[in-house]
């Protein structure tokens, strides 16, 4: 796919990975559909893509809610008259252990509540956005179309993230079922997994701690939002690739 005035929908584009995802594709003439909660956020990631050189506009919707994500793509398809991509990007995270021990008793359980906050955004609203996003292809009558889901290197297990985990392995396996359910619809699917990515919220962290991050990845670097862009884009640009994920994580599995 030539992303040249192609039109993208990214969710959770108000910052961090899903910023960096919409102004790399508008780098590339994509015109992008930003969605995220925070309209603040939204309007700045409209600036970035319009400075790369692309067109976007910016969707409050909450990919958790039925009803948002079907009014979001209805939305999109009115105002830009055609769909092709979807990077379903929206994440959240509720970190803690599954049960925690000490001095003979039960201190503390990850509560249903953290599980389902994660569970709801990172699972059920990759669900609806990928459903939403192939349905508006098929009624468009788009040609090529493709789905790719931000996946993560804790689908393999991360330690006190059963939540998260689970979430990120369920959407890299969606986009291989995906792949063999809407191939004979041209739409093609994939699913990235970043590794320890350079964000605001790692850039917060106390520097002896960045830098046990740093040390644990073997090329003793932290990924960036381009490295996953460009993986994305690869996605995107190559028709031969569907259904599978790229792990983009300087090695550290």
């Amino acid at each position: 796919m030539d992303l040249n005035q192609k039109v993208i929908v990214v969710t959770g584009a108000g910052r961090g990975l899903g910023r960096g995802i919409a102004t790399y594709f508008a780098g590339k003439g994509a015109r992008i559909a930003c969605v995220d909660l925070n309209q603040e956020d939204l309007d700045a990631t409209v600036a970035a893509c319009k400075d790369a050189g692309g067109d976007a506009r910016s969707y409050i919707a909450n990919v958790a809610k039925e009803e948002d994500v079907e009014a979001l793509f209805n939305n999109v398809g009115n105002d830009f008259g055609a769909l092709h991509g979807l990077v379903n990007n929206a994440g959240i995270t509720r970190d803690g252990l599954l049960v925690k021990y000490k001095d003979g008793e039960v201190v503390s359980k990850m509560s249903l509540q953290q599980w389902q906050a994660v569970i709801d955004v990172n699972l059920t609203g990759v669900f609806l956005c990928g459903r939403e996003a192939a349905a508006k292809m098929l009624e468009l009558g788009t040609e090529e179309g493709v789905i790719v889901n931000i996946s993560s290197l804790a689908r393999h297990g991360s330690f006190g993230q059963s939540n998260y985990s689970a979430a990120k392995s369920a959407v890299a396996a969606m986009a291989e079922v995906w792949a063999k359910e809407l191939a004979r619809y041209n739409i093609r699917t994939g699913a990235v997994a970043p590794g320890t990515i350079n964000t605001d919220m790692l850039a917060a962290m106390k520097p002896e701690a960045r830098e046990r991050l740093v040390q644990a990845v073997p090329l003793r670097r932290l990924g960036e939002a381009e490295h996953i862009a460009r993986s994305v884009a690869f996605i995107f640009e190559t028709d031969y690739f569907t259904g599978r994920c790229i792990d983009m994580d300087g090695g550290l599995r």
